[in-house]
């Protein structure tokens, strides 16, 4: 059964114009010589997390999943393995607080964010930013309306304020029969509009501030959040985004930007629908 929008508009759509989104010399920069630095100081605590990944298991402490790059391309984004070998293989690309997948070690550092800490290297590179729309498995990426499919002209992010909003993913997933599904109906649609907007008004002194909501995320979640509603009010956000973003009410499923109705199905078959 498909799910209608009660809205023939899309009321959360910015009134911004959607020229090409420009991409700052200043901001590659900014994340080459941090990410340089980063990599520097934080060698000894890279290395002490990679043995203890090692040690539960004797498995690669490090996951390179396959991501989509800017430009629709691919590449493979670093993390410490938080789940045992080849937990892949499942197929299920959202993971639920719970997920049996996930080890000890990994639990721990999927608390603490550490996990992600390898992605300095990504940065270091090019293929990420600091700043940016979270990377997407082809299959999510696949399901992109044209109007998402903008956030592929931008870096990935290591961080973004949907990262912030959603730091919780697993618990909100958590208990599902189809926690791929539930990604795409009530997470996704919200999660691409933070990602459009920021785009839409991104600058040296936004990405600042968003890697320092970041940080403070990982000490007070609540302040980081109304953080986040006061850049949303800056950006005279709509009220709908903005109650999902402040996180003081449920999520609602939501039509994706550019779409008419909730997503009703996550299936190999459907996504091959999608791209004939």
């Amino acid at each position: 059964m498909k799910q209608k929008a009660n809205h023939t508009a899309d009321p959360t759509a910015s009134s911004r114009s959607r020229g090409p989104i420009r991409n700052s010399p200043l901001k590659r920069i900014f994340d080459f010589s941090i990410s340089f630095v980063a990599l520097l100081f934080l060698s000894p605590l890279l290395g002490a997390v990679a043995f203890a990944v090692w040690l539960e298991d004797r498995g690669s402490p490090f996951y390179g999943g396959v991501r989509v790059a800017r430009g629709g391309d691919d590449f493979r984004m670093l993390k410490f393995r938080s789940m045992r070998v080849d937990a892949w293989k499942t197929g299920v690309n959202s993971t639920a607080a719970g997920d049996s997948r996930i080890t000890r070690i990994g639990a721990f550092l999927r608390r603490y964010k550490l996990d992600e800490l390898p992605q300095l290297w990504n940065v270091l590179t090019g293929d990420m930013s600091f700043v940016g729309p979270r990377p997407q498995v082809r299959t999510d990426a696949n399901l992109y309306t044209a109007e998402e499919r903008r956030m592929l002209e931008a870096r990935p992010g290591v961080t973004d304020l949907s990262s912030i909003v959603f730091s919780d993913e697993g618990d909100i997933l958590a208990g599902s029969s189809d926690p791929d599904l539930l990604y795409n109906q009530i997470i996704r649609p919200w999660k691409s509009r933070l990602a459009l907007l920021y785009l839409e008004r991104r600058s040296f002194a936004v990405d600042l501030h968003i890697l320092l909501l970041t940080a403070t995320a990982l000490v007070s979640r609540s302040r980081a959040l109304a953080g986040v509603g006061r850049i949303l009010e800056q950006w005279n956000a709509d009220p709908l985004l903005r109650g999902m973003a402040l996180r003081q009410e449920p999520l609602v499923a939501y039509p994706p930007p550019g779409a008419t109705e909730v997503l009703s199905a996550y299936r190999k078959e459907q996504l091959q629908a999608v791209n004939a």
